[in-house]
């Protein structure tokens, strides 16, 4: 029996996303993820709803990562990634398995993603939690050598929060690319089917928005 579209998502799923964001999935070993993901779905489909939670546990952390850095918001990224998770399992019936269900839920959550930026006019540069305004462009980059490991790694934090910082100065669109590709590590033409765009628009936006990185962090880079 088919999953009626209305459906409410289980409790034990939504608990499952918020609490355990962070929760390893080592312990899922697929050798064929498309294969395996397809009858995973088809078992929902036949209303074993439970079913759902392993494809949670797959794709929520690559998914928490995506989302966060078009975002640079923890409470809006769990969020969208919650709310992506529900949608695709009310949309459970209309996946057809032309593409990997990847694919399919990376698409949910980045049109999701975008849709609650423009909303929410999220494109300026956040604050961050742990950043260090002490310290100059020169000397963070200077101690980056030290001896310390621990100012190391304090100072490494603040540098990714820098970048962090400069994805966000990007347009929606560019840093989408920059996120999938140099981040999530797909393919040019993985990530035309999530943004539904040609292959050559994204080349076109990576090349665009690296020079646009460069440029805002010179003071890092030179």
């Amino acid at each position: 029996m088919l999953v009626n579209a209305d459906k409410k998502v289980s409790i034990k799923s939504v608990d499952i996303i918020n609490s355990s964001i962070n929760e390893s999935i080592d312990d899922i070993k697929i050798s064929d993820v498309k294969d395996s993901d397809l009858s995973i779905v088809a078992r929902v489909k036949e209303g074993d709803t439970t079913a759902f939670d392993i494809l949670i546990k797959k794709y929520r952390e690559r998914l928490y990562c995506v989302v966060y850095g078009m975002t640079s918001n923890r409470e809006d990224s769990m969020d969208i990634v919650q709310d992506a998770f529900i949608k695709a399992f009310k949309s459970i019936n209309s996946f057809k398995g032309n593409s990997s269900f990847y694919t399919w839920i990376y698409r949910i959550a980045v049109n999701m993603t975008i849709t609650s930026l423009k909303k929410s006019r999220l494109r300026r540069f956040f604050s961050f939690e742990n950043m260090n305004d002490e310290l100059g462009n020169k000397e963070i980059v200077e101690s980056l050598v030290e001896n310390d490991e621990g100012s190391k790694t304090t100072l490494l934090k603040e540098l990714r929060e820098k970048l962090n910082e400069a994805l966000q100065l990007l347009s929606i669109e560019h840093r989408t690319v920059v996120v999938l590709h140099e981040i999530e590590g797909l393919s040019h033409s993985e990530i035309a089917e999530i943004v539904g765009t040609r292959e050559g628009t994204v080349r076109t936006r990576l090349f665009y928005a690296k020079q646009q990185l460069k440029a805002i962090l010179t003071d890092y880079i030179k």
